[in-house]
C-alpha cells in the first residue's frame, strides 16, 4: 500500500478517514463473527479506522463484531452507529443509544445517526443534544435525508451540530448529486456514501471494467476512487474477507485521470434532475 490515507474534515474541525467500513449484514450469524472481527481489525490496521454500524445490523449483533475488533484499540477508532426512528423519542434515544454502548463495550459513539427519517424530528435532536451533554456521543447526524429533510432538520437548531448525513450514493446511483450533495458541501455536512460498490451490482459494468483493465485496478477499485476524489465524502464499504479489506484499500492507490471521469459519466450518466432519494 503506497498511497497515502485521505481525510474528511468535520464541521468541528476534527478529521476522520475518508474510507472507512461498513458493517451491514456483519453478526448475523455467530459461526461469522471471528472472521468478521479479523477483517474489521486488518481494515484498523491498514488505516480505515471509522467502522459505521447501527443497532439494527444484525439485531445489534454487527455492534458486537465490533467489540471484538477493537479490543485494544478503541481510542484509534472512530465509530458510528444509528439509531431506529421509532426510537427516536428524546427517552428512546438516549435508552437506545445506551444498549448500543452497552454491545460495543464502550463508553462513547464517536457519530450517532438517525438511521433514516422519523416523524418526531425535533424530539430526536433534543434526544442527541442529552447525549452529548452526557458525553454518550461525540457527534449526531441523520442518514437517508435528501434536501429537503435536511433544510427542516438544520431549522431545528441542527445546522450548527449536525455532522453528516449517510445516503446511498454509488456510480450507479448518482441521484445525490442533484441537490443534496452540494447542499451538504455548502453547509458543511459530510457526505457518507453506503454501498458504494452496489451490492456488485455495477462491478460487470463494461465501461467500469475497461477503465479496470487499462489502469491495472479492479473495477472495485475504480468505483471507489472515484467517490474518494469528492471534497467532503467518506465510503465505507463493508468486507468481511482479509483480501477484500486489502483490495479496498488499494482504491487509494488510484488516481483517475480526466479522461477516466469522462468515460465514467458516459457509462453510469449523472442526473439531469431531482429523483427521489434511493434507499436500501
Amino acid at each position: 500500500m503506497t498511497e497515502e490515507l485521505r481525510y474528511v474534515t468535520l464541521r468541528n474541525g476534527e478529521r476522520v478517514p475518508a474510507l472507512g467500513q461498513g458493517t451491514w449484514h456483519m453478526g448475523e450469524d455467530r459461526r461469522r463473527a471471528a472472521e468478521e472481527a479479523a477483517a474489521l481489525r486488518l481494515g484498523i490496521e491498514l488505516g480505515m479506522t471509522l467502522i459505521d454500524t447501527a443497532e439494527m445490523y444484525g439485531s445489534g449483533g454487527a455492534e458486537e463484531v465490533i467489540a471484538h475488533a477493537a479490543e485494544g484499540v478503541r481510542d484509534r477508532l472512530f465509530i458510528v452507529s444509528k439509531v431506529y426512528p421509532h426510537n427516536g423519542s428524546r427517552a428512546g434515544v438516549v435508552a437506545a443509544c445506551e444498549r448500543s454502548l452497552k454491545r460495543l463495550a464502550t463508553d462513547r459513539i464517536d457519530l450517532y445517526l438517525l438511521h433514516w427519517r422519523g416523524s418526531i424530528l425535533a424530539e430526536t435532536l433534543e434526544g442527541f443534544q442529552r447525549l452529548e451533554r452526557d458525553g454518550k456521543i461525540r457527534h449526531h447526524g441523520v442518514s437517508n435525508f435528501d434536501r429537503g429533510d435536511m433544510e427542516e432538520w438544520v431549522a431545528l437548531r441542527g445546522e450548527e451540530t449536525v455532522a453528516a448525513d449517510q445516503v446511498l450514493y454509488n456510480l450507479s446511483r448518482r441521484g445525490p448529486e442533484w441537490d443534496l450533495v452540494p447542499w451538504c458541501r455548502e453547509h458543511g455536512v459530510a457526505v457518507m456514501a453506503y454501498t458504494p460498490l452496489g451490492q456488485g451490482s455495477m462491478l460487470g459494468n463494461r465501461g467500469l471494467a475497461e477503465i479496470a483493465r487499462r489502469r491495472g485496478k479492479t473495477p472495485a477499485q475504480i468505483a471507489l476512487a472515484w467517490l474518494l476524489r469528492q471534497e467532503g465524502t467518506i465510503v465505507i464499504p463493508k468486507a468481511s474477507h482479509a483480501a477484500h479489506v486489502r483490495e479496498n484499500r488499494g482504491a487509494f492507490d488510484v488516481e483517475l485521470t480526466e479522461d477516466d471521469l469522462v468515460a465514467l459519466d458516459r457509462a453510469f450518466p449523472p442526473p439531469k434532475g431531482r429523483s427521489p432519494l434511493g434507499m436500501l
